[in-house]
This record gives structure tokens, C-alpha cells and sequence, in this order.
């Protein structure tokens, strides 16, 4: 056996962008909420909604990652529950669909680089599934700002 440390990653698709983020930090996936408006919030926020007794904020994936507004929203997509602030807080993150579950050799992971239209400060890693690029993504520096404000 080997030294590299196997990294266990939830990817997800947000518009054209194929992303991942560490399971590890995902609490749980949910059909796409309906959110309540929070009066005076940052535009990135959907709202508000409520899982199970508790209040989550909602962050529209697209406006997050600065990907251009979806031409028409479907009634699709995913809410997947992040924990942020090591698991001090939950945000909510809404993603066009989840693609799958991967393990993959840490080694095998490409250290965060620029990519067109994506800040650097907000990718962790690069990896590959099948012929795929995707993008892992530093949760804590997407949406740590968001809970800030």
C-alpha cells in the first residue's frame, strides 16, 4: 500500500461547470427548495428556508461560481447542505444536478490553478473523471463570505 490518502468527493454539475467538494463537508442533498427572501441580502443569496426546524441560507450556485444566469430555470435541480467553518455552520448550495460520489488518490489531484472565469482563491484542486475535468472547490473561501455579510 501506498502513502496517498484517498479523497472522497461529491461532484456536481452548476451550468457548464463540473465541480466537486469534499464529502466530508456535505450534510446532505435535498430537491431544490423554495427559499423566503431575506430583505437587504447579497444578491449570491436565494433565501432562506427550513430543514426540519432549522433555518438554512440558500446560495445560488451560478451567481457564487460568477457563471451567466441559467436562459430559463427548470423546476430541477439540487440543494446540497455544506458545512462550513469546520461544521460550525450550514449553508445551503444550489447546484443544476449531482453527478456522482468519487474516491480518488489525493495525489491524483492537480493543485488549484487558474481557470478561465473562476476565481483561484475558490478552487482547492483540479481532478479528472473519465475525460472530465472538474473543479474542487474551497467551500470555506466560497461561502464563508456569504455568512459574513
Amino acid at each position: 500500500m501506498g502513502d496517498a490518502q484517498v479523497v472522497r468527493l461529491l461532484v456536481f454539475r452548476v451550468g457548464s461547470l463540473t465541480c466537486a467538494a469534499a464529502a466530508e463537508v456535505v450534510r446532505e442533498i435535498l430537491p431544490r427548495l423554495d427559499t423566503t427572501r431575506i430583505p437587504g441580502a447579497p444578491p449570491v443569496v436565494a433565501g432562506l428556508v427550513n430543514v426540519r426546524g432549522t433555518l438554512v441560507t440558500v446560495v445560488e450556485g451560478w451567481k457564487a461560481l460568477g457563471q451567466p444566469e441559467p436562459a430559463a430555470r427548470t423546476e430541477g435541480g439540487t440543494t446540497v447542505l455544506l458545512q462550513i467553518a469546520g461544521g460550525q455552520k450550514t449553508i445551503g448550495f444550489t447546484v443544476d444536478e449531482v453527478v456522482d460520489m468519487l474516491a480518488v488518490n489525493e495525489e491524483t489531484l492537480e493543485p488549484r490553478q487558474a481557470l478561465p472565469g473562476l476565481d483561484p482563491k475558490l478552487v482547492r484542486a483540479v481532478g479528472r473523471r473519465r475525460d472530465q475535468l472538474f473543479v474542487v472547490l474551497d467551500t470555506d473561501a466560497l461561502l464563508g463570505p456569504v455568512m459574513t455579510t
